[in-house]
């Protein structure tokens, strides 16, 4: 790769850091939810409740979007009503009387999210060149999930050393969304035109069916979702190992931060060695966590393995989204990103029940599925899904 092609691009950093800002102002909010949850009584219901119609409703909307995004002339109006939406109601959780107001609010933030990702990633592809796109979009996790370590860390600062109320750090998480909002305002500024070896397909000519190989990767991908775990089990399997639960916090920033610093090396790895055999590599790596994990009885063990299975988000985030914009033509982008994003939201629900339900009855049962599910996954893309096909992907030639 030359000495170019290795520089992240400006528009890319910028959103990298809207979304290192707007992810440090969830994280602020999110570990606090429990403990409000349960000062209005009935928490578990109200926090299921949340959860599960938070996530629907942002699928919804990242399947309803697709269409808008690819008829927009410009993709960061959508991008920025998006963000301004989720900053600008979280906050508001400050001046909630009663669950119904949580969940309510946190729909609308969900909804934020679920307008904001598609443009995002469909303006953050056509910004780079396509031996570059893995490279791009694990920075742009990168910056993600480095949100994720800063956020609970505010949190912490303003509760202990400055022993704030609860309420007035959450209404202090508007700062960090602010910030997001003017870098995103003030510092992206999306192309005039696609770039000259990225022609743009005439809008009314898109097709509306997606080719074979986009469809069979969209179904491996969510076959791998759809046997995998929220990562709050393991917490929950830390504690069934006696893992001390002051350092829960501490386990929970320490994955955050595995995350982060892999996402670089992943995109890299994925440019440079091949999408497919990194994905493949991810998913057999997940397989293998996973399946190690429930045999593990020492807490500082399982710890390990749960900092070290940050890794697999390194290989995996940024390729996911590679190989996707590597079958789908400029013109039909934003409906494979809605389908994507919708597709795997959707899976998230029946996936944690799922895997709740066998975790109740027998813990290396349910640890087992998910790591059968993650390696089948591996070996459908081996054998369903082969490299873009030239004529089809144009619009990412080098």
């Amino acid at each position: 790769m030359a000495e170019g092609d290795r520089k992240i691009p400006r528009i890319v950093r910028s959103l990298g850091w809207v979304s290192f800002f707007t992810d440090a102002s969830s994280e602020m909010i999110y570990p606090l939810l429990p403990a409000l949850l349960k000062s209005f009584g009935a928490a578990p219901i109200w926090l299921g409740a949340m959860e599960g119609v938070a996530e629907a409703v942002s699928a919804f909307m990242k399947w309803r979007i697709g269409p808008v995004v690819d008829r927009a002339p410009r993709k960061k109006p959508i991008i920025v009503a998006g963000y301004a939406l989720a900053n600008l109601c979280r906050p508001l959780i400050a001046f909630t009387t009663a669950g119904l107001h949580v969940v309510f609010l946190r729909s609308l933030d969900r909804i934020g999210k679920g307008i904001r990702g598609v443009p995002r990633d469909a303006l953050l592809a056509e910004s780079v060149p396509a031996k570059s796109l893995a490279t791009a979009f694990a920075f742009h996790r990168m910056m993600d999930n480095a949100g994720s370590v800063l956020g609970p860390i505010l949190a912490f600062a303003l509760l202990r050393a400055l022993e704030l109320p609860l309420r007035v750090v959450i209404l202090l998480s508007i700062v960090p969304g602010l910030l997001s909002l003017a870098v995103l305002v003030l510092g992206v500024e999306e192309p005039a035109a696609p770039r000259d070896d990225a022609p743009a397909a005439p809008r009314e000519a898109a097709p509306v069916a997606f080719a074979p190989a986009l469809r069979r990767y969209l179904f491996v991908l969510t076959l791998f979702t759809f046997g995998a775990s929220a990562d709050s089990f393991l917490l929950l399997r830390a504690l069934d190992l006696h893992f001390p639960e002051a350092w829960l916090p501490l386990l929970w920033l320490t994955l955050a931060a595995a995350k982060a610093a892999s996402n670089m090396p992943g995109g890299w790895l994925a440019d440079r060695f091949g999408r497919r055999r990194t994905l493949v590599v991810a998913w057999l790596l997940y397989a293998a966590f996973y399946a190690a994990m429930p045999h593990v009885s020492s807490p500082m063990l399982f710890a390990a393995l749960v900092v070290g299975y940050g890794a697999y988000y390194g290989l995996a985030e940024g390729t996911e989204r590679a190989i996707l914009v590597e079958h789908a033509p400029v013109a039909i982008r934003g409906r494979a990103f809605a389908a994507m994003h919708a597709l795997t939201g959707f899976a998230v629900l029946p996936a944690n029940l799922i895997f709740g339900f066998l975790y109740t009855r027998d813990v290396k049962l349910a640890f087992t599925v998910s790591a059968a599910c993650a390696a089948l996954a591996a070996v459908l893309m081996v054998a369903l899904v082969g490299p873009p096909r030239p004529e089809k992907n144009a619009t990412l030639s080098e």
